[in-house]
């Protein structure tokens, strides 16, 4: 918690009086701004950082950082921040980024950030990155799913995964955070409850998860102009998808009893442009008694009441990404079907939103000993 004094000298004849008042960052209108600066400011997950902090009151966006549009405003590549972000994208030296910066974060290619990261952190910055290089703890499951050499390994056990719900104590102290994948948080938050407690099956995990088209990032790519994408619904990656192994790795960290845990998981993209939904089948263990569709609607309020940015759904509603778009809202239910033995469960997020940029905030929230939801609340889109 930043702490600023201010000094108040007060002359009355012969006595002086000298007033000293503490102010804390916490509902004082004299606050020292968090200088906050984006390397890939012009990228959808950079855009949406500057659109999660343009909202929030105790950050400076220091520098935006961009090799293709350098000396541009930000509000040329994205007109509709004229007047609100006016600000000229940089090609400055990292180092020189980190020395201006409290925070400096990431959205840079996967590879690119692991060259990176070591020179912000030498520069004295923290650091939140939002590529794949600093999400595992096992190097070699990650230049196996990268099919890259990590530049930096000895930094893995440091980086601390971002989910907060699941690793809030850690995050508060990061000086390296790696923001999740986006089918990572929306998976692996529908199935925590039931791992940590050991109520499902952990052989034969079933993720059917599918994303909008901003989840392959801002490219020129055949595959994704609108042609070829409107009006069409596939599945891709559908064998060896990076994120798999993301998703793999926390399952066996979440289950707790050292076991290591593959998932069956494909990805869809659909003709949307943002949003995601993820559609998992499991079985429960033995240890799963009057196992009920309530049971488990019961099961995710337990594990979530709490939590400012997760919707429990009743029995009633299924989660519908048009629910969550623009936010970093998460909404989960579950269903028990009887016939088949399965549990069916559903998680819907925004993947720019809570599967990105904006749960980065939440995040650096935490790191920053400010209220988690400051700057998000009030982030919701309309019709």
């Amino acid at each position: 918690m930043h702490i600023h004094a201010v000094f108040c000298i007060y002359f009355h004849r012969e006595w002086i009086f000298i007033y000293c008042i503490y102010i804390f960052n916490k509902g004082s209108a004299i606050v020292d701004k968090i200088k906050v600066s984006i390397l890939g400011a012009t990228g959808y997950v950079g855009a949406e950082l500057v659109r999660g902090f343009i909202a929030h009151e105790n950050v400076e966006l220091v520098h935006l950082t961009s090799q293709s549009f350098a000396g541009q405003l930000f509000s040329d590549i994205y007109p509709v921040f004229r007047g609100v972000c006016d600000k000229e994208l940089s090609n400055l030296d990292p180092a020189q980024v980190a020395k201006d910066s409290d925070l400096v974060i990431t959205a840079l290619p996967h590879g690119v950030s692991s060259a990176t990261v070591p020179v912000l952190l030498e520069n004295g910055t923290r650091v939140i990155d939002h590529s794949g290089d600093y999400r595992y703890k096992n190097v070699k499951t990650y230049e196996k799913s990268y099919k890259l050499t990590h530049n930096t390994p000895e930094l893995l056990e440091e980086a601390v995964y971002g989910i907060p719900e699941f690793y809030r104590n850690d995050i508060k102290n990061a000086r390296l955070l790696s923001n999740p994948g986006c089918y990572p948080t929306c998976s692996l938050m529908a199935l925590a409850p039931f791992l940590r407690k050991g109520l499902i099956e952990t052989d034969g995990i079933i993720i059917d998860a599918t994303s909008g088209i901003s989840g392959a990032g801002r490219k020129s790519d055949l595959a994704y102009s609108f042609c070829e994408t409107d009006e069409a619904f596939m599945p891709y990656g559908v064998i060896g998808h990076r994120h798999a192994s993301e998703i793999d790795e926390q399952c066996s960290f979440l289950d707790g009893t050292g076991k290591t845990i593959h998932c069956a998981f494909t990805p869809h993209l659909a003709p949307f442009k943002r949003g995601m939904l993820a559609t998992i089948y499991a079985k429960p263990t033995a240890k799963f008694t009057n196992i009920s569709t309530e049971a488990l609607i019961n099961e995710y309020q337990e594990a979530y009441n709490k939590e400012q940015f997760v919707r429990v759904l009743s029995d009633k509603v299924l989660p519908n990404i048009k629910a969550v778009n623009g936010t970093n809202y998460l909404e989960l239910t579950g269903r028990y079907d009887e016939d088949t033995g399965y549990i069916k469960l559903f998680s819907a997020q925004d993947n720019l939103g809570k599967g990105a940029a904006l749960q980065a905030i939440q995040s650096f929230n935490i790191m920053f000993g400010f209220d988690e939801g400051t700057g998000l609340r009030n982030l919701v889109r309309g019709v």
